[in-house]
């Protein structure tokens, strides 16, 4: 057998490859929406809706980075515990299912205005970030861990993960463009701001719910996995001796926490360095347009160019959008122009994220001798999490050092501090983003080449 007949076979058989990539696709649109939500937008209704103040902020920024850092540990635990799973539903279904209710419930909780101040309001808060953040977890591992099993052909798996991010990023900036003229709208119906936010997470909460019965119901595992027991004491051994997983985490996790820090500060910089919060919806649908035409000309782009050429190239649009970000300044056409570099970029690393962790797990499987669907993947919501930990830390930080904590409008930001908040925004994410760039080129080595013939003697051991 060739190695592209090693590669195809799994999804020979598939009469309807579009029923998995359709279902499992549409069910990260609520979730997407429910994480952007409480990653990118928390700090901004503690800070601007419900004022806490700047002792909290500090204290609140303690907790999200603290809690985020330790939920993202937990990644690969739950892995194991999907991986051992068996059931007539699969390995995967339960732990989606039970994630997905509880996690939608936290959601909701987090926005509710408790009343409390001080020491009790922080406990309260670590208490209920903590409950999302795990939550958020059991259906996170557990539905990304099902990608490798629906497919072994990379080009299959490319798809899938297009239709995948298309659709998670429809949610998530259907949140970034709606939450401002949504929350404002609800809140003067219902009587209050606090309540528009509240109003609005209940929404995002069921859509989460009704997108993920979608892939509950209709996905279908096409790669069977050999029931097999990790003992979690081996957890580390599946990891640490899987050095291309190792790699990936790093550079991918470097990246994420650059790019993290400067889209969370986004709606901080139109309010209070640009000038005006009323341009932040009209940039964000701009990026939205920016970053899904950059996944739908992925599968396009991948016929003519190998992935490490992709990752160059978008590597190169995120840092010159970072360096035009920097220069705009009060030019709406050049922040733009900067956030349509930088999206379409990050557009394309997302998805090669997904591809090369992906691709480690045939790569473990033919190392080590088992294969770790979820223990694998759950490396890429451990980058998601670690990168939104210090995201959180950069804006806790930029929001302190430039003096925006104790601000209201744009006429309180001193020059000082308006170029103190741009360093931390874009200066830190483009050293990130080179850091990230030469670990890759210097360390991966699953090139298409490479994982065709790790697949070939998968299949010639009847693996």
């Amino acid at each position: 057998m060739t190695s592209d007949e090693a590669v195809g076979a799994i999804t020979a058989g598939d009469p309807n490859p579009w029923r998995n990539r359709l279902s499992f696709g549409l069910g990260t649109l609520g979730r997407d929406m429910t994480s952007a939500l409480v990653s990118m937008y928390l700090m901004y209704y503690l800070t601007v809706v419900l004022h806490i103040g700047e002792d909290l902020i500090v204290g609140v920024t303690v907790v999200l980075v603290s809690l985020r850092i330790f939920d993202a540990f937990s990644d690969p635990v739950m892995g194991v515990i999907v991986d051992n799973t068996h059931s007539r539903w699969g390995k995967h279904k339960p732990w989606i299912a039970l994630g997905m209710v509880l996690s939608s419930i936290a959601t909701v909780l987090l926005f509710v205005d408790t009343g409390l101040q001080g020491g009790a309001f922080l406990t309260v808060f670590a208490l209920l970030y903590l409950f999302w953040s795990l939550s958020y977890t059991v259906n996170d591992i557990s539905f990304y861990g099902m990608l490798p099993s629906l497919s072994r052909d990379q080009k299959e798996r490319e798809r899938i993960g297009v239709v995948a991010r298309i659709t998670a990023n429809i949610g998530l900036f259907a949140v970034v463009v709606g939450f401002l003229p949504l929350t404002n709208a609800l809140g003067a119906r219902l009587g209050s701001l606090q309540l528009g936010w509240l109003a609005f997470a209940a929404i995002v909460a069921v859509t989460m719910v009704a997108f993920q019965c979608l892939t509950l119901l209709f996905t279908k595992e096409r790669v069977i996995t050999p029931r097999q027991q990790t003992p979690l004491r081996e957890l580390v051994k599946v990891i640490g001796h899987n050095d291309q997983l190792l790699w990936v985490t790093a550079a991918m996790l470097l990246f994420m926490s650059g790019y993290m820090g400067t889209t969370s500060l986004g709606i901080f910089y139109f309010r209070f360095i640009f000038g005006d919060e009323s341009m932040y919806p009209v940039f964000a649908a701009i990026l939205g347009v920016a970053q899904l035409s950059g996944l739908a000309v992925f599968p396009l782009l991948s016929r003519y160019l190998r992935r490490r050429q992709i990752h160059l190239l978008a590597t190169v649009l995120c840092l010159a959008g970072l360096v035009v970000f920097a220069l705009a300044g009060s030019s709406m056409v050049a922040v733009a122009v900067a956030g349509v570099l930088l999206f379409v970029g990050q557009a394309f690393i997302q998805l090669l994220m997904l591809m090369f962790i992906a691709d480690c797990v045939e790569y473990g499987q033919w190392k080590l001798g088992r294969r770790n669907e979820s223990v694998t993947i759950s490396l890429q919501p451990f980058i998601y999490k670690s990168s939104n930990a210090i995201g959180n830390g950069l804006v806790g930080l930029a929001l302190v050092w430039s003096g925006i904590a104790g601000a209201t409008s744009s006429a309180d930001v001193s020059a000082g501090g308006a170029i103190a908040f741009k360093v931390v925004m874009m200066g830190i994410p483009l050293v990130l983003f080179v850091v990230s760039w030469m670990i890759l080129r210097a360390k991966y080595r699953i090139d298409e080449d490479f994982y065709s013939r790790i697949v070939a003697e998968l299949s010639a051991k009847g693996a």
